[in-house]
């Protein structure tokens, strides 16, 4: 029996793309996460006050669509980690920590919605944010099993749309390129990926070399003015090519961003649409306003009632306490 037949046979049944559930591979108690990353989710307060009101899929979507700006595990600049050695120096992806990214907690919000296959094709489909369909990606790559992390990027490998996934910006990138290196690569940032099988990886080694050669098959000799055509196959976070660049901005110039990249997709909200989605995060910001004064407000007031209490014990303890000693002075001077 061959290595990748052994452990055919010891990986759980491959899941059925037919059925609409989509079963969890893995930790289902961790979602395969980083138990530093985790716990930091599970303690952030964005996390269990914010995020806990919303209770559905378009309301976690468009979260996304309004918070997002990284794909990064940690805020830019919250993690010390400077003259830490070894498990606490961000050794294969345990760190000291710091303030969990927007994008981590919204990820894991996602997987306590236990997310239908349907809602997780929508997530990679959507056009109305790169890092709606990114954390679509991210989604997969955590919860679903090695043999079909292929099957669910394939027809995304050479998505030409632009994405930052880097903090503070400047990593700018191409959504198939962020594909191949969640594919080929376990690092991420300051974290790790779930661990690939070796014959796994192997399967998906050869099926990116294979995807590769028919794609520079059927492209022209001379693309974008001689340029090399296995660029897209490399992972090169901001190392973008300046004709591509240039051929992009002729794009949307001429045709806009609705048939950019030739793929049939519906065109994007226009600015009415627009105008009514920031009115409603403005009252959304308003809500969350007034939620933080309120619960400010009762932790006041409940610091108070509890000191009262305290200071209501502390005297009726010191009453009991004179009592006794007046029992006591009594007692004395009746048996002198």
């Amino acid at each position: 029996m061959s290595e990748v037949e052994e452990y055919n046979t010891q990986k759980p049944g491959k899941t059925s793309k037919q059925h609409n559930i989509l079963p969890i591979w893995g930790n289902e108690q961790t979602m395969n996460l980083n138990p530093l990353i985790l716990a930091n989710i599970q303690g952030s307060s964005y996390f269990k006050v914010h995020l806990f009101k919303l209770k559905t899929y378009h309301e976690v979507v468009d979260e996304i669509y309004y918070q997002v700006k990284h794909l990064e595990p940690w805020e830019r600049g919250s993690r010390k980690t400077a003259g830490q050695t070894g498990m606490c120096g961000g050794v294969r992806g345990v760190g000291a920590g710091g303030i969990v990214s927007t994008a981590f907690c919204l990820l894991y919000k996602l997987y306590t919605l236990r997310l239908t296959r349907k809602q997780v094709n929508g997530l990679l489909q959507h056009t109305d944010s790169p890092y709606i369909r990114a954390l679509g990606f991210m989604y997969i790559r955590y919860t679903q099993p090695p043999a079909d992390l292929f099957d669910w990027y394939a027809d995304y490998l050479d998505d030409e749309e632009e994405v930052d996934p880097r903090a503070g910006g400047g990593g700018s990138t191409t959504m198939g390129a962020l594909v191949r290196q969640m594919l080929i690569k376990l690092d991420w940032f300051s974290t790790l990926f779930p661990r690939i099988p070796v014959p796994i990886q192997k399967q998906i080694e050869q099926k990116l070399a294979e995807h590769n050669r028919q794609s520079n098959a059927a492209k022209p000799t001379a693309n974008y003015r001689g340029g090399n055509s296995n660029a897209s196959s490399n992972y090169s976070t901001g190392r973008m090519d300046s004709d591509r660049r240039e051929h992009d901005d002729r794009d949307r110039r001429d045709y806009g961003d609705g048939d950019r990249y030739g793929k049939d997709r519906p065109l994007r909200r226009d600015d009415r649409d627009r105008d009514r989605e920031r009115d409603r995060e403005r009252e959304r910001d308003r809500d969350r306003r007034d939620r933080d004064r309120d619960y400010n407000r009762d932790r006041d007031h409940n610091r108070d009632r509890n000191r009262e209490r305290s200071r209501s014990r502390d005297r009726h303890q010191d009453k009991a306490r004179d009592r006794h000693r007046q029992r006591s002075r009594s007692r004395d001077r009746r048996y002198r």
